[in-house]
């Protein structure tokens, strides 16, 4: 069976690892990567270097991330996503894509197999975001699939109010919780060899991204959070830099910025899976407005504060805490998060076997075909 898999990012990819590894295992499957969007970028750490070391088959390259961090830039970079994947798709033959979230680029590919009526294989369907533009593309992106994986049985439900039908929607589980199950996080002594920084101090791991539905106002949250941090002084911050969204760049710049200022401030591209793994299990909390603080933070049962509405609309669990970006909400809301209780919070995400069941269930789906 042909594979395709769709990889624009660090974040799908370090999710997405389990899944390749249970394919790549499997002589039934005939995996190719394509490998698009940051990843081809050196401004956002070129982590194709990730992939091509751990071995995996990559099939296909398209240089298609944004050069700027305008809507315009986003709408020309889908357009030249649209474009070279038209050609990809007219020369290669696919049996199933798969696509994982809902990232405009991901919507660009993905809407480019429609004339070719290739089937998709949807990851983290039926979820809602409405502070961020992701929405509309995660929605988009189910109605052009025919196979959904959702992380939980709620968010199965919504894909079933989506299309209308339970043919071929499953609750998979999230693929992040079979790579924090395999993943050996690295110890205090090799996370400060590798990023020198000190895990053993408490710190907050931070990843703010723009809300793209705020335009503007993202500059004003972005004053709100380094008066924030300038005040958190006990804690150590370690802040993973944003997505290649609209005002992407601006944030990313001004945190370089507050770094090169305050010393327990520091910047880091990219952790990789692991080093990201390993941040979470040693953090006392996390800060922002990133989707792992939602999924991957109850693995360790880490207490969030999330900010603003750019996750608006995904079950909240007891460990997270809603704040606006406001300094004063974020420092009320910090002092809430360290009288978290451990236990608190119960996994809904499954049991560390998603890749697995995701594997077998498109190999009937392909096996249904042919028949």
């Amino acid at each position: 069976m042909r594979v395709g898999l769709l990889t624009s990012s660090r974040a799908d990819y370090g999710i997405y690892k389990p899944l390749l590894r249970e394919l790549s295992s499997d002589s039934f499957f005939d995996l190719d990567l394509i490998v698009f969007g940051t990843h081809l970028s050196e401004r956002y750490g070129y982590t194709v270097r990730e992939i091509e070391a751990d071995g995996f088959n990559i099939g296909y390259r398209a240089e298609t991330a944004p050069v700027r961090d305008t809507p315009a830039a986003v709408a020309e970079s889908m357009a030249l996503t649209i474009n070279s994947f038209a050609r990809l798709w007219e020369s290669s033959h696919f049996d199933i894509v798969i696509a994982l979230g809902d990232r405009y680029e991901m919507f660009a590919a993905v809407s480019s197999l429609v004339p070719f009526n290739i089937p998709v294989a949807h990851i983290h369907g039926g979820e809602t975001t409405l502070g961020a533009i992701d929405n509309a593309f995660r929605h988009s992106i189910t109605h052009f699939s025919s196979l959904h994986f959702a992380s939980c049985e709620q968010y199965k439900k919504r894909i079933i109010e989506l299309t209308g039908s339970e043919d071929n929607v499953f609750n998979a589980g999230a693929l992040s919780m079979d790579m924090m199950k395999d993943t050996v996080i690295m110890s205090a002594e090799e996370f400060r060899e590798a990023f020198g920084f000190d895990l053993l101090s408490p710190f907050i791991l931070m990843t703010f991204h723009p809300e793209t539905v705020a335009g503007e106002r993202n500059k004003e949250y972005v004053k709100e959070l380094e008066e924030a941090l300038r005040a958190l002084k006990r804690y150590n911050i370690l802040i993973t830099m944003p997505n290649a969204d609209p005002l992407g760049l601006f944030i990313r710049e001004a945190f370089q910025r507050l770094s090169a200022e305050l010393p327990n401030v520091n910047c880091v591209e990219n952790l990789g899976t692991r080093g990201y793994f390993t941040c979470l299990k040693y953090c006392s909390m996390m800060l922002g407005n990133s989707s792992s603080g939602f999924t991957e933070a109850l693995y360790y049962d880490k207490p969030v504060i999330n900010t603003g509405e750019r996750q608006l609309g995904r079950i909240v669990t007891p460990n997270i805490f809603n704040c606006q970006v406001k300094r004063e909400d974020i420092l009320n809301s910090v002092k809430l998060a360290e009288k978290y209780v451990a236990g608190s919070a119960t996994n809904i995400y499954g049991d560390g076997h998603s890749a697995e069941f995701i594997a077998e269930k498109i190999k009937d789906f392909f096996q249904k075909q042919v028949l």
